[in-house]
């Protein structure tokens, strides 16, 4: 056989090689596909749940206490019963007041769950600080304490800062207790009262209101900040989706929003240029979730204390941390629940008084803040009469 015709031959025995591997390939390809066909779509469930309406009962046996009511005499620091009748962009405007409830209402309340006096921190301004006076401290002097706020509407006008500070010395002529600060400053409040940039919490154009209120003996609630889950991204690891998507307006992520830690800087800032004014950081001063964070504030600035209101559900997902918290700071800690709510006081005086475990910490069929359940701390009581009146007492000189 010729050189010429031996390379044809095994050029031909090559491409054969080739063919017959490809059929092999086709062919093992054509088995694999008869032995296993692709996997059908997976069948959707016949019954799809929706997470709003899972409402799960737990099998947990465990012992259920009630406290209708509170062990010792209360002082709720923290209450709305009037309010601004005017709203614009998040910032109260004007003096109109409207009130909550009936007082008689209120009263019963009060006497049902062993609340001896409630603080209306949301008393207005001018005339309608005089009417939520008229309505509740005057004539129940010893169950009612009313505080005072700001007037937004003249921030953008010249001589602000000296007119505000002055206008406390006549809210406290009128009967005013205190001052409230919403978290309008930080968060609504503009250079143009509802336009223009964000008005910081530790603006100067502030501080002679801060100065007056140490030199009349006004203790100032504030409040500066929300949840740390209102500041960012509402997605599938929000632990407060549900109450996010239910109230979407309460999300502060974005936008030209400051940031949940940017908002406690500018307060510390504050808290330091004015250590004689005494300040009740409302909420457990926004750091429930991260009691390290608002033992920090506490040790720094004396001339702080806080207040437990709406936070019940957060100090009771952490009952051995928060037990630790009440006892170290059981003088500079108050009683507060954000509103005249009659069912949320069994539920606060429980979380204070008993070691009850795994229990709700809403009377809502749904929690409201986020899918968790809370754990008593069970105080002695001799914390628990600081926390529900005696510290409140000293702040306001009763």
């Amino acid at each position: 056989m010729s050189q010429m015709t031996r390379r044809g031959w095994l050029a031909g025995m090559m491409g054969a090689g080739a063919a017959l591997g490809g059929h092999r390939a086709e062919a093992v390809q054509t088995q694999v596909s008869k032995a296993s066909p692709p996997a059908p779509p997976a069948a959707k469930p016949k019954d799809t749940l929706l997470l709003s309406d899972y409402q799960p009962k737990s099998m947990l046996v465990v012992p259920q206490t009630s406290v209708p009511k509170a062990r010792f005499p209360v002082i709720d620091v923290h209450t709305h019963p009037t309010f601004r009748k005017k709203n614009e962009a998040g910032v109260p405007l004007g003096e109109d007041m409207g009130l909550r409830h009936p007082v008689d209402e209120v009263l019963a309340i009060m006497d049902r769950r062993n609340l001896k006096m409630i603080v209306d921190l949301t008393g207005g301004v001018g005339t309608g600080l005089a009417t939520s006076i008229s309505a509740l401290q005057q004539p129940h002097p010893d169950r009612f304490a009313v505080f005072t706020e700001p007037t937004y509407d003249k921030v953008a006008d010249p001589g602000y800062a000296q007119w505000q500070a002055d206008e406390l010395s006549r809210a406290k002529t009128a009967g005013a207790r205190g001052l409230k600060i919403l978290k309008v400053l930080g968060l609504y409040l503009r250079e143009q009262v509802t336009k223009g940039p964000l008005i910081k919490i530790d603006d100067p154009r502030f501080d002679p209101m801060w100065e007056a209120c140490g030199g009349l003996g006004l203790p100032v609630a504030i409040h500066i900040s929300d949840p740390r889950a209102f500041f960012t991204l509402i997605d599938r690891f929000n632990e407060r989706y549900e109450e996010l998507q239910a109230h979407p307006a309460w999300s502060f992520y974005g936008k030209d929003f400051p940031t949940d830690a940017e908002l406690i800087a500018a307060r510390d800032r504050m808290l330091a240029r004015h250590p004689k004014t005494t300040f009740v950081g409302l909420h457990i001063g926004h750091s429930s979730e991260d009691l390290a964070a608002a033992s920090a504030a506490l040790d720094r600035f004396p001339n702080l204390c806080v207040e437990t209101a709406a936070r019940f559900a957060e100090l009771g997902r952490q009952p051995r941390a928060s037990r630790k918290f009440f006892e170290r700071y059981q003088d500079r800690i108050l009683f507060g629940t954000d509103g005249v709510d009659d069912s949320i006081y069994p539920i606060a005086f429980r979380f204070l008084e008993t070691e009850d475990e795994y229990f709700e910490y809403s009377a809502g069929s749904v929690p409201g803040q986020g899918r968790w359940r809370i754990y008593g701390i069970g105080l002695p009581d001799e914390i628990l009469e600081k926390v529900y009146s005696e510290n409140a007492m000293r702040l306001l000189k009763l």
